[in-house]
């Protein structure tokens, strides 16, 4: 079977508004939206914090979705308003679920002079996403063979498989490759799957990303074979078909545009009232919230 591989180089945006830390997103596009229940991609760094004064972003909202974590280099302080406090470290899984309604800040630790990692989201399913917020922690150990090593953080590949529980069927793992390695994983073929490259030169079945490209591959593969030409990291993610369409926009994935248009309303009514309790929550943090961008003059449309 040949692969249909597409893929999706990166644009710069910055995180958190327009003077802060920028990023790399691959993840949503205009012709692809979501690869399994993944629906956000951003990839940063390696960026020296001295210069780029690191990633110092003030309490937001979210609705809909889980965020997804993982650091190559770097820390990073995580506090929501459910009452977690947690240090994001390299390998290390953080996994946030917003449910109904969270707010949370992400600020990179004073010990940190190098940050360089990715951040996703999971957009969740509509029997679930008005379910409590939620957080999990997790560190894989690593499993290695010749010429690789992997951390798997969500799901099952290579032999390992992570506790951590999803609602739906995912995929998360950390690979390395030594030079001229060609890897064949073992995949489940209900699943779709990305590639998300770090650092190196590989080429996905076949065809060949750079760093920050994110090559999709349909479903349909019991197998998928990455070939390093270089020594290299990326991330692999999948999931099958996420099967239902939804409304994203800033921080919030809803169902249709006037139910965003709501969580932007409960969020300003927290930020314009001094943030007094409400559907987000409190930050137990001295930064101010972040206000929510206008609306666009058009309805939201649906991504599949």
């Amino acid at each position: 079977m040949t692969a249909q591989i597409d893929v999706l180089t990166s644009r710069e945006v910055p995180l958190g508004g327009p003077r802060a830390m920028r990023v790399r997103r691959t993840l949503p596009q205009r012709h692809r939206s979501l690869i399994g229940a993944w629906c956000f991609v951003d990839h940063y760094g390696p960026d020296e914090v001295d210069q780029t004064g690191g990633m110092v972003v003030a309490p937001h909202p979210h609705t809909g979705l889980q965020t997804v974590s993982w650091l190559f280099e770097g820390e990073i302080e995580h506090r929501d308003s459910a009452g977690n406090h947690a240090t994001v470290r390299p390998g290390e899984l953080n996994l946030m679920t917003s449910g109904r309604g969270i707010s949370h800040t992400e600020v990179s630790t004073d010990a940190t002079t190098v940050l360089h990692g990715a951040q996703l989201w999971v957009a969740l399913p509509d029997a679930t996403r008005d379910a409590d917020p939620g957080f999990h922690h997790y560190a894989p150990q690593p499993v290695r063979g010749p010429g690789w090593e992997a951390r798997v953080f969500l799901g099952e590949v290579l032999g390992a498989s992570s506790p951590v529980p999803t609602h739906t069927p995912l995929l998360g793992a950390e690979l390395m490759l030594a030079p001229g390695r060609s890897l064949e994983v073992e995949v489940d073929e209900t699943f779709e799957h990305g590639v998300l490259l770090d650092v190196g030169v590989v080429e996905v079945e076949g065809t060949e990303i750079k760093p920050s490209d994110l090559a999709y591959v349909p479903h349909g593969r019991r197998t998928l074979t990455v070939t390093a030409h270089e020594e290299a990291r990326l991330l692999l993610l999948g999931g099958p078909p996420f099967g239902e369409a939804i409304v994203m926009w800033w921080n919030f994935i809803g169902r249709s545009h006037d139910e965003v248009a709501g969580h932007r309303r409960a969020w300003m009514e927290q930020v314009e009232g001094g943030m007094s309790d409400g559907r987000f929550g409190l930050v137990d943090t001295d930064l101010e919230p972040i206000p929510a961008p206008v609306l666009p003059n058009v309805r939201l449309k649906e991504r599949r």
